[in-house]
Order: C-alpha cells, then sequence, then structure tokens
C-alpha cells in the first residue's frame, strides 16, 4: 500500500523508525512533501536513502509572503531530481492566510509554471478557497492531486477536469459528513489515500501523531463509505498513484 502524502521531515519520530512501522503494517510506499527550501532538501535525503519514498517538492502557501517565496530557481533545482515525482504542495489557503492570498496566488502560479515546463504532476493545498483554486487551475493541463481533501465546492471541477481527489485522516471525523458524502462521489480510478503525518491522524488514533502506518484506519473508513473491500480499494489506490507520480509497479 501507498501513503500518497505524508511530511516524514516534519514528524517527531525518525524516518527510519517511521518507515519501519509502516512497512510492518503493509504500508510500504510513501511520498514524502517538501513545503519549502530546507524542507525539500530533508524529504530528498529521505527518499534517497529510503527504498519506497519518493519526494514532491514545493513552497507551501503559508510561506508566499515570507522569503521563502523568492527562492523558486532553487526549487526548480531540486525538482530536477530523479527522486522527485510532483510539484508541491502549493496553492491557496483562505483559512490560515486570507491576508495574503494575493501574494499566494503568484507563489501558486510560479509553481504551475514549474510543474508544466517540468512535465509533473501538481499537489494542491486548497482550504477555504476553492473558486480561487480552480480558476488558477484552470489553465493547468497536467496532472493535478487534490491532497486532504477538505472543501466539497471543489469536487464537481475537480471531477469535471479529471483531477485525483485525495482523502486524509479528517474523512474518518464525526462531524466530517460531507466529505464523506463527497468521497462516494470520486470515481475509483480518481481517488488517493493519505495521511498528512504528522496531522490529521484518523479517528482510531485520534489525539496522538500521525505516521504512515495510520493509512490503513482512513483507507478502512473509505471502504464502508464506499462500499468496497479493503483489498479492492488497496489495489485501487496503489494503481491511481502509479499512473499519477509515474512510479515503478509495486
Amino acid at each position: 500500500m501507498i501513503d500518497t502524502h505524508a511530511h516524514l521531515d516534519a514528524c517527531d519520530a525518525g524516518p527510519a523508525e517511521l518507515l519501519e512501522r509502516a512497512r510492518a503494517a503493509g504500508v510500504a510506499r510513501v511520498v514524502t512533501i517538501g513545503t519549502g527550501i530546507d524542507s525539500s532538501h530533508r524529504a530528498l535525503a529521505i527518499a534517497a536513502s529510503e527504498p519506497g519514498v519518493v519526494a514532491a517538492l514545493g513552497i507551501d502557501p503559508h510561506q508566499a509572503a515570507t522569503t521563502e517565496a523568492d527562492r523558486l530557481d532553487e526549487l526548480q533545482e531540486l525538482l530536477r531530481h530523479p527522486s522527485v515525482v510532483a510539484v508541491g504542495e502549493t496553492g491557496l489557503d483562505g483559512h490560515h492566510g486570507a491576508d495574503t492570498l494575493r501574494e499566494q496566488r503568484t507563489l501558486f502560479e510560479a509553481q504551475l509554471d514549474l510543474a508544466e515546463s517540468l512535465d509533473l504532476p501538481v499537489v494542491i493545498h486548497s482550504r477555504a478557497a476553492s473558486k480561487a483554486t480552480a480558476d488558477a487551475l484552470r489553465r493547468f493541463e497536467g496532472t493535478v492531486v487534490l491532497h486532504c481533501f477538505s472543501e466539497p465546492d471543489l469536487l464537481r471541477p475537480a471531477l469535471e477536469r479529471g483531477y485525483y481527489v485525495s482523502f486524509a485522516g479528517n474523512v474518518t471525523y464525526p462531524k466530517a459528513d460531507a466529505l464523506r458524502a463527497a468521497a462516494e462521489h470520486v470515481p475509483e480510478d480518481l481517488l488517493f489515500v493519505e495521511t498528512d503525518s504528522p496531522y490529521f491522524a484518523p479517528q482510531p488514533v485520534r489525539g496522538h501523531p500521525n505516521e504512515p502506518m495510520h493509512v490503513r484506519h482512513t483507507l478502512a473508513a473509505l471502504a464502508r463509505i464506499r462500499g468496497t473491500s479493503e483489498s479492492t480499494l488497496e489495489r485501487q489506490v496503489d494503481e491511481n498513484a502509479t499512473a499519477a507520480f509515474g512510479l515503478d509497479a509495486p
């Protein structure tokens, strides 16, 4: 199984320890995320030292109004590394950064340009910004992954445009009825599952740090929501991630 989005460099436990537990739980592949230049260097180091780990690198929207946003040339060089499978996470956040949306949009569009020039998918962070995110992505012709999907209003344009939709532990929370309803409607060939470790631990382990082995809790919840078996959904998500990120078959 694959965890399609984890911040291994942001977890309290070391990558080797996290990945050992993940593999024992049957999670053999992880996409680790760089959220800035230093974070991207750490993500690449993990991918280089751990089998089954690849990296997506970007500058996240929370840093759009900082000097990190001026380091796009450095990001471009890092994105050429053979362990890199996507640009991101990048996007818009109107919840934690409503006062910097203009800078976020500039940084987002610059990273879309990088993805287009390098023929890489993009991993999108969108919170309280569904219309603005859909508008910004309208001109992008490549592969799109909506990570930690939390905006039901974004589902219709996502499905119309063939975006991958990735669900994290928040889909398991008691009040997440709208997310569960959205999860029912995503075509099987566009569905992803992730942890977003160390954030959004799924309900059975809520209150504890999240880590890649916990992706199985979210997979189990999605299987129940969609009326399918965990093994069937696991195979489908692995196939989807392999296709989207151009990975070797597991």
